[in-house]
């Protein structure tokens, strides 16, 4: 087990969930200090299984396209997403504060012109314009009242836009708490009830399912 696994599986015992890297609902988990966050939700060792390049490139994005990272955290992948689509817009959503002010500052420290930090509320991400692809990782377990929530999202999507969900399976070693884990078929019944069908299904991560949903009448 190498430090990162280690340090996720102790923290994650301990009901702190930092594996939810993005969280636009933090339940009864405190997310504020994104100093000390980002050492982990950062960590270069979380690469090898959260394989952020293979995900990108799943997902297809044209230069142009306008991404909301929803529950972006210290911009993991929103930053990412910023460099691969130069010509485009990447919206980082998160509903805490210190979260949201991190992200305004990496952006500025990074020259991502492209990369606009969005202050979300629990059950709004607050996006600023319509989005081709609205993307949470390891933030689904996380919502509350999860039907509406994404019923509401539609609006945010373009015409042809696109949900993609990533979050831990049962069997992970690492995530959070098994109790706390929703199974991929249970988030393809209740997208399917909230309007979507499934697109993709991608099985490349270790520990996550990768799932790419349209609205149903897209």
């Amino acid at each position: 087990m190498n430090r990162f696994t280690l340090l996720i599986t102790l923290l994650c015992s301990l009901s702190v969930l930092p594996a939810a890297a993005q969280t636009p609902h933090r339940h009864d988990h405190s997310f504020s200090g994104a100093e000390h966050w980002a050492k982990i939700f950062d960590d270069p060792q979380r690469d090898a299984w959260q394989k952020p390049h293979e995900v990108i490139q799943a997902l297809q994005l044209k230069p142009d396209a306008v991404i909301a990272d929803i529950g972006a955290g210290t911009g993991y992948f929103a930053v990412r997403f910023a460099h691969m689509v130069p010509k485009g817009r990447v919206y980082a959503a998160d509903a805490e504060p210190d979260m949201v002010k991190y992200l305004a500052e990496r952006a500025k420290r990074s020259g991502l012109g492209n990369l606009t930090a969005v202050q979300a509320q629990p059950g709004d991400p607050k996006l600023p314009g319509p989005v081709d692809l609205a993307i949470l990782v390891d933030v689904y377990h996380h919502i509350d009242q999860r039907e509406q929530y994404f019923r509401r999202l539609q609006d945010s999507l373009k015409p042809g836009g696109r949900l993609a969900i990533i979050d831990f399976r049962l069997d992970s070693p690492v995530g959070p708490p098994r109790a706390a884990r929703i199974a991929a078929e249970q988030v393809k019944a209740e997208l399917q009830g909230a309007g979507y069908v499934l697109a993709e299904e991608h099985g490349f991560l270790p520990n996550q399912y990768f799932l790419v949903f349209r609205p149903a009448g897209g």
